[in-house]
């Protein structure tokens, strides 16, 4: 058999974004979870909204312009008529 051939399996720490601390094994010391059983509105029965980086909101520009653009190749296509 090969020495030293498979990975160090060793005591491990999973953290999740809330606080909640995990410990286990795995060839990982550390690992960094954004959702967790703990806070996962399947097993919590809640909603919560996580918005990161505020991509509502550039979604909700990017549609208004496509609106705004749409409105006004309309508005031209009857001028044309």
């Amino acid at each position: 058999m090969k020495v030293d051939l498979h990975p160090k399996y060793q005591e491990a720490e999973i953290r999740c974004a809330c606080g909640n601390i995990i410990k286990t094994r795995s060839t990982r010391n550390t690992m960094l979870l954004g959702i967790c059983n703990i806070c996962h509105p399947f097993y919590t029965g809640t909603q919560k909204f996580v918005d990161t980086a505020g991509r509502v909101d550039k979604f909700q520009q990017r549609m208004a312009k496509t609106a705004a653009a749409q409105a006004a190749a309309a508005a031209t296509k009857k001028k044309k008529k």
